[in-house]
């Protein structure tokens, strides 16, 4: 029988108003991939958190045993100590610092006031060859992709020595390549090093695949634990512990009325970088969206998606922007975000923590920034219309918190999303974009956002969805198209549409080939 390297009894985390984890219960054999599932707000980022020493000893009820050791972590640094290493969701690294210098930030080789730089750059390599990545130590991370910064967190964990790795969500912001990568990694750590791991991820497909057991939290309670070749791993299983149900369809039915009405058209749109200014990022792009549509914007990460996107809601992205806007057939010249929203369009981007929210101010306040006049008399806020507001979108899109007064940054990432939609359902747009809507949350709130897309498009509005996940793509929209390299490279039905077929306009249009 393997040897039991954590076990975390009876962990109990109370917050202001709300029981976070209530006698949780999880053990993680020395060697295996342990994966923690939940619907958002379950409590699994909190209990990898107690674990780390975030939420320091005292602060919660319970036992954690480590290594045949009841453990009391005061913070990060202890539990570091012990070989457990987190690596977050949002990445902490350092964008105009090398590799080698994020590697070993507050770990510095060398003595106390001068730092050894050649030692630092040769364990850098040591540890970059060992999860893969081929890239100069020396290169600054703003220079490499998200895909490689998830591996310099894994390079810069090991050189910690660490022997419990624990990942939130680590392919989140990754394409299905740099996921598997990813996970392939993951496996061969596991079998040369010998390192055990805990994953976080709404991704039951890639928690299948790299996992020996999964343990499913609930409303902050222990559900089961499902071992590999024992119990069923089936997404459906999976998803049946999660929410406490059978779901029998992913995506909800939608009648489908596409009107005839052009609500929106970008014709020959051209942006570039708005720092490399010889770097064309969006090349003649020219798309429509119908009245009641659900349009579609599929391909890879760096397509030029999201960059498309911002520049057409009021130039929010981008320099030397040209082509023209259409938005019900009238030509429109949207130079700012005011005169996007004031034209009816709205834009829910992907980075909901970084430019959609403000994490530090409560519910109540975010659901009315986009459309301030609408509370206001006389640039003077109507806190009772204002908090009546908040709490009508609270109810209708099934937020989780114990009042419109709670602070954002303290919700579930699907009820952060959640907010982020309510703050641009309160815009009242015709038009809106959806960028990444489902990033980092659990099947059961993407469901729900999922009802709200179709709401949106029954009441005669027209919704724009980027995703990186084909599913979400070929399950929600009438109509696609497919961006590469900045271009638009193929247009499918729906009705057609099939992920093969995706993949085959983005692999045939390499070179900047346009594809019919």
């Amino acid at each position: 029988m393997a040897k039991i390297l954590l076990e975390m009894k009876n962990i109990t985390k109370t917050f202001p108003g709300v029981k976070a984890l209530d006698n949780v219960n999880l053990q993680v054999e020395e060697g295996e991939i342990h994966a923690l599932v939940g619907e958002n707000g379950a409590g699994k980022s909190t209990l990898m958190n107690v674990l780390s020493g975030i939420y320091p000893y005292g602060t919660y009820e319970g036992d954690i045993i480590y290594d045949g050791n009841v453990c009391q972590f005061n913070d990060i640094k202890d539990s570091e100590g012990k070989g457990i290493v987190i690596i977050h969701q949002e990445l902490a690294l350092i964008p105009y610092m090398t590799i080698a210098e994020n590697m070993f930030l507050g770990n510095e080789r060398g003595a106390k006031f001068k730092i050894n730089w050649n030692e630092t750059s040769d364990l850098a390599r040591k540890y970059l060859d060992i999860v893969g990545l081929p890239d100069s130590a020396q290169t600054q991370i703003k220079d490499i992709g998200v895909g490689k910064q998830q591996l310099v967190e894994i390079a810069k964990a090991l050189s910690k020595n660490a022997r419990l790795l624990i990942l939130d969500e680590p392919t989140s912001s990754l394409n299905e390549t740099d996921s598997k990568a990813l996970l392939d990694l993951m496996l061969k750590l596991k079998k040369e090093q010998g390192l055990t791991s805990i994953i976080i991820s709404h991704k039951l497909n890639e928690v299948s695949y790299v996992a020996d057991k999964i343990t499913v939290i609930r409303d902050g309670s222990t559900i089961e634990t499902l071992t590999k070749g024992v119990d069923d791993f089936s997404e459906d299983r999976i998803i049946k512990g999660m929410v406490g149900r059978e779901i029998a369809d992913r995506f909800p039915k939608r009648e489908h009325h596409v009107g005839d009405e052009v609500m929106m058209e970008v014709k020959n749109w051209n942006v570039y970088h708005p720092l490399y200014s010889d770097r064309k990022v969006v090349k003649d792009v020219s798309i429509h969206v119908k009245k009641g549509e659900v349009l579609g914007i599929s391909g890879l990460m760096g397509a030029g998606r999201t960059e498309l996107a911002m520049s057409v809601f009021g130039k929010s992205y981008g320099d030397n922007i040209s082509g023209q806007l259409f938005i019900k057939g009238q030509e429109v010249h949207l130079n700012t975000v005011q005169d996007a929203i004031k034209h009816k369009l709205a834009y829910v981007t992907e980075d909901r923590k970084g430019n959609g929210l403000i994490l530090t101010n409560p519910i109540k306040i975010n659901t009315t920034l986009a459309n301030l006049d609408a509370v206001s008399k006389k640039t003077v806020i109507d806190k009772d219309k204002e908090y009546s507001v908040a709490v009508d979108y609270k109810e209708k899109l099934k937020t989780k918190a114990p009042s419109v007064e709670q602070n954002v940054g303290n919700l579930s990432g699907g009820n952060q999303q959640k907010v982020l939609l309510a703050k641009w359902m309160f815009a009242d747009p015709d038009i809106l974009i959806l960028d990444e809507p489902t990033r980092g949350i659990d099947v059961g709130a993407k469901y729900e956002i999922y009802c709200i897309i179709n709401q949106l498009v029954a009441e005669g509005k027209s919704v724009i969805m980027i995703s990186s996940e084909l599913p979400e793509i070929l399950g929600m929209c009438d109509r696609i198209y497919i961006m590469n390299e900045g271009r638009m490279v193929g247009e499918l039905d729906g009705k057609e549409a099939t992920q093969e077929k995706i993949m085959a306009k983005i692999l045939q249009s390499s070179g900047n080939k346009e594809v019919k």
